[in-house]
């Protein structure tokens, strides 16, 4: 397990503790930031695993948003 496995597996564990959907949301907006400059100077293993971190983390907003109660008026 790499650093960068480590470290998304924390973070993540401590969104789900919390909950707040658009917080999962900046979380993969963060990781597709992070991946763009790797991406330019080639480093491919490190910022493929960063974008399938943010789909993991869209993913969990989209269940989150769905699982929401909605108001009928």
């Amino acid at each position: 397990m790499k650093p960068q496995d480590i470290l998304f597996v924390l973070v993540f564990a401590v969104l789900l503790w919390k909950r707040p959907s658009h917080a999962f949301v900046w979380a993969g907006l963060l990781c597709l930031a992070a991946a763009i400059p790797l991406f330019s100077v080639w480093i491919f293993f490190t910022a493929e695993r960063l974008t399938w971190y943010a789909a993991a983390f869209f993913g969990a907003s989209i269940l989150f948003t769905l699982r929401q109660p909605r108001k009928v008026q």
